[in-house]
């Protein structure tokens, strides 16, 4: 049979929409749980944090290289990227999540859309909340014909400093040997774990609205997806893929850091419809020669760890944007979880939680400007959505949206600001979204939502 006639494309898969920023599942396990705790005094958290130095005046972050214009030399670019979190259970926008389980003697396909081009590849994992070291028997990456197939000829195997194998211990992280693979912005890409032994709990990305697919035993090399018969939307190991450019600027990457709102709760499954893809789509029509790589976590909180939703946003912003040395733009959308959450009890906040102030918040976003600043990066602030659908949603949580927006707008802290609570506003319910840029749930925004977002970024700041 030719293959054309068995190769499936990818298709949208409807799929219920959770009733909170980012539907928080069951938390994981105390054995395999992180350390959680609300921050209680702000500023001195997070200067331990991300290094932040003294107040003072913001200075911009200036890129190497103007946008649209290359180097000449070739540097390495993030392409895609996700946050990775601990453990966690099933939850209705995961399906078939296997991050408690893990895996043992099995192949994990997975496929990523790049949002930058180059002329070799290399692939980046993590073992970061893993209990056991990570074995890989070993790795590939191919073309993505749609589906869990891949493209006959383009396999290319992934070494690590050589060698076709390696192991990750609990709490590292590991980068492939670059790969002879030129790719494309928008092209998909599948790539291929052969994972031996026993994982215990995985290193995931909990919403990945992209399925992966698993398989018994070593089907690396397989074109067909015949033996890859177990789906799952979440992400697992894989945390970046770069890109080898010489045509982009030395600091080519804009880094989506946020909740579910960043992290595409509410758009459609298989569509690439999340706020930062429309954005990719956006600079690459301009010719700006800038990749996305989204760094949102559904449920996030900027001052609060999870078992449900991750670190808090200070703990994770060093390694995800701070320590990255490609990174030309920062896009800060965080704050809602805080928020439609500051005095509730739930199982995915920390006994110790207490509600936080305006205040409080205010420093935790200036904190995180400043250390940026350091780091030559800019910042784009975002102003939190309209919270209405939140359930149990008050008035004083209102009222806190309301100080947290103004000073957003007004202080003069960021570099630019993206007003993402106006673009979905009801102008008659200023506190809700219009109603077509809403998700089922009347929180999250849908497709047309995102792309109301994306737009809402002036691309002249980036």
């Amino acid at each position: 049979m030719h293959l054309s006639s068995l190769l499936r494309t990818r298709k949208r898969i409807p799929e219920r929409q959770p009733t909170a920023l980012g539907a928080r599942p069951r938390p994981p396990a105390p054995t395999t749980a992180p350390a959680v705790g609300a921050v209680t005094a702000a500023t001195a958290v997070l200067s331990l944090a991300v290094g932040c130095a003294p107040a003072g005046p913001a200075v911009p972050g200036a890129p190497a290289a103007p946008g649209g214009q290359g180097t000449g030399r070739p540097h390495w670019a993030q392409a895609w990227g996700a946050a990775v979190q601990p453990p966690a259970g099933r939850a209705e926008d995961a399906p078939g999540n296997w991050s408690e389980g893990g895996f043992r003697n099995e192949s994990v396909r997975q496929v990523v859309r790049v949002t930058a081009g180059g002329s070799q590849i290399r692939i980046r994992l993590s073992n970061r909340y893993g209990t056991a070291p990570l074995k890989l028997g070993g790795a590939a990456v191919a073309r993505s014909a749609g589906g869990g197939a891949v493209w006959p000829g383009t396999t290319r195997r992934v070494t690590f400093r050589g060698a076709g194998s390696a192991v990750v211990p609990p709490g590292g992280e590991l980068t492939g040997d670059p790969l002879p693979l030129p790719a494309s912005p928008r092209q998909e890409l599948a790539i291929t774990l052969r994972l031996t032994g026993r994982t215990g709990p995985a290193t995931f990305h909990r919403v990945g609205l992209t399925p992966a697919y698993r398989a018994p035993g070593d089907h690396l090399a397989d074109v067909l997806p015949t033996a890859y018969t177990r789906t799952s939307r979440a992400t697992y190991y894989l945390t970046g893929v770069d890109v080898l450019s010489r045509d982009a600027p030395a600091r080519s990457t804009v880094v989506a850091f946020g909740d579910s709102v960043t992290d595409g709760v509410g758009t459609t499954p298989g569509a690439d419809g999340r706020y930062p893809d429309d954005l990719a789509e956006r600079l690459t029509a301009a010719r700006r020669g800038l990749g996305v790589v989204n760094r949102g976590i559904a449920g996030n909180m900027l001052l609060t760890d999870s078992p449900c939703s991750g670190e808090r946003g200070v703990a994770r912003f060093r390694r995800e944007v701070l320590d990255r040395p490609d990174v030309r733009t920062v896009i800060l959308e965080l704050g809602s979880n805080d928020i439609g959450l500051n005095r509730s009890r739930t199982r995915c906040l920390p006994p110790s939680h207490r509600p936080l102030s305006a205040r409080q918040l205010i420093d935790g976003y200036a904190s995180l400007v400043r250390a940026a600043h350091r780091r030559g990066i800019k910042v784009i602030g975002t102003t939190v959505i309209p919270l209405h659908g939140y359930p149990g949603h008050t008035a004083d949580a209102e009222r806190l949206r309301a100080r947290v927006n103004h000073w957003i707008r007004t202080g003069g802290a960021f570099d630019a600001v993206a007003d993402f609570d106006r673009a979905l506003a009801d102008p008659a319910h200023p506190d809700r979204p219009r109603a077509r840029y809403a998700a089922a749930d009347g929180l999250h925004p849908n497709d047309t939502g995102s792309r109301a977002l994306a737009r809402a970024i002036p691309l002249d700041r980036l």
